[in-house]
């Protein structure tokens, strides 16, 4: 069997429709190669358009990132095509998150794809996810799409966005690693709203220490003692953030509460650590609601009904909510 890893570079164990299964998730491996992007130390304004950022007279234009020319670059084109298409741009955001996120059914579930360089890097894929790649490639092309912003420079900063802290890609560090952090990273900058703490979520009161305890498990901070010491700094600083989750058995009774597109992330008993799985709130089309999401058990898929498959995960106590804000 695999090594139990964590969420977002830790590992989980989950057990979907009532199969166990041992996942890693997002989590670390030795470097394999370069990938997208070096690392880049910048801000994105989650307010902000590729159109309307300042460009005085004493700096050059901003930089346009072209459409890559690879099979990511052209599935990027036929997502975006689609969108201008069925106007996705005149729907709520939640439906638009739905639409978007049908256009990947069948993509194959794939770990450690952020963790296969030293560096950090921008990683962009359109063609496999893990978990939380899906959830945030999803909501960053939803968000172009929302304020009929097609570009590909426009997505590639909503990512770097909702993936580092503060919106800076600042190293392995600055990386959102525990969902619950990402989830208020991104409520501060209006990305996201947590809302279970308003349909009778208990708050859930725990140490994260999960990453920093498993050091060992985790390349980039494995032998880089500057790595693990801004990591356990990074978790010290998660002492008083709030946490707060539906138990299984109240899932169903959310259901008219939530909105396809929501972001749901699976709690956990697992000490020392928050989330082990994440994915989409998915209206089916007789009103119940599933969850959109790349499962472990191999590609990104629609699972049902929502409360039976969280309640199928081991080790499971319920789900985190976060709604995605529209930008318009």
């Amino acid at each position: 069997m695999r090594k139990i890893f964590g969420l977002a570079v830790f590992g989980s164990v989950i057990a979907g429709g009532g199969a166990g299964a041992l996942v890693a998730l997002r989590t670390a491996l030795p470097p394999l190669q370069a990938v997208d992007r070096p690392v880049e130390y910048r801000k994105i304004n989650s307010h902000s358009t590729v159109a309307d950022r300042p460009n005085s007279q004493n700096a050059p234009p901003a930089r346009r990132e072209e459409v890559p020319q690879t099979q990511d670059g052209a599935r990027f084109r036929r997502v975006m095509e689609y969108a201008r298409q069925q106007k996705l741009s005149d729907r709520p955001m939640g439906e638009i998150m739905q639409a978007i996120g049908n256009q990947f059914l069948g993509a194959p579930y794939k770990a450690n794809l952020l963790d296969r360089s030293n560096i950090e890097t921008l990683v962009v894929t359109l063609d496999k996810f893990d978990c939380v790649l899906f959830v945030e490639t999803v909501l960053a092309i939803a968000r172009g799409v929302a304020v009929k912003d097609y570009t590909y420079q426009s997505f590639t900063d909503n990512l770097i966005n909702l993936r580092y802290r503060d919106g800076e890609l600042h190293g392995y560090c600055s990386r959102l690693h525990y969902f619950s952090e990402w989830i208020s990273d991104n409520q501060k900058r209006d990305n996201v709203t947590e809302i279970a703490s308003r349909m009778g979520g208990i708050r859930l009161n725990k140490k994260l220490n999960y990453i920093s305890t498993n050091r060992a498990n985790y390349a980039p901070m494995a032998l880089d003692d500057l790595n693990y010491q801004c990591f356990v700094q990074a978790e010290n600083k998660l002492a008083d953030l709030s946490m707060n989750y539906i138990p299984i058995s109240s899932i169903r009774r959310v259901y008219p509460q939530l909105q396809p597109g929501d972001i749901v992330a699976v709690a956990t008993s697992i000490p020392g650590l928050d989330v082990t799985h994440t994915g989409l709130v998915y209206r089916n089309a007789n009103g119940t609601m599933g969850i959109i999401h790349a499962s472990p058990n191999g590609t990104v898929r629609v699972s049902r009904d929502l409360q039976y498959y969280v309640g199928n995960i081991k080790n499971a106590i319920g789900i985190m909510v976060a709604r995605p804000k529209d930008p318009r």
